[in-house]
């Protein structure tokens, strides 16, 4: 798997752990509330929901719990300012549909500096810091380079990747 932080594994582990005990709190009061009848049990399970799965961002993709890279829509991680190493669950329906949902935003903290073009990339420099940032993001705010702008990024560690906040 990538190069993943060890304070974020552990927050991915946590949620799984809550997870699993909501799930069997769940369980525990809906046999309190009709007895162990198995097909109730077994209906939310039946669901058309397909297969879900729990990742990471990295700034333009999931790198999912199973090693695989998924797209994350730009439009979607621009509107959402996902920032590199939030955790995503991807449920993938029966019809082979994808939904996204931000699960497990990580601490992040909100920097200025000047957007710039670089090899068709559009780049964020702070300092000395570069941090590229979604087209979608840009499109969005309207940016052009050489505008100072607003970004989102992890609080704790190096990044590749900001999430455009806003246009200045």
């Amino acid at each position: 798997m990538a190069d993943i932080p060890e304070k974020q594994v552990k927050r991915l582990r946590a949620l799984i752990q809550e997870a699993e005990t909501n799930l069997a709190a769940a369980k525990e009061l809906l046999i309190s509330l009709v007895g162990e009848d198995s097909e109730i049990m077994t209906s939310a399970k039946d669901e058309n929901i397909g297969k879900v799965i729990e990742g990471v961002f990295d700034g333009q993709n999931m790198v999912g719990s199973d090693a695989k890279t998924y797209p994350v829509p730009a439009n979607y991680a621009s509107k959402s300012k996902l920032v590199q190493g939030d955790i995503l669950k991807l449920t993938i329906a029966e019809d082979g549909a994808f939904l996204y949902k931000q699960i497990g935003p990580i601490p992040r903290k909100q920097i200025v500096g000047v957007l710039t073009q670089k090899e068709g990339h559009y780049v964020v420099t702070v300092g000395e810091t570069e941090y590229r940032v979604l087209l979608a993001s840009v499109t969005y705010f309207k940016a052009k380079p050489g505008d100072q702008v607003s970004i989102n990024v992890p609080e704790d560690g190096p990044a590749e990747w900001a999430a455009l906040e806003a246009a200045l």
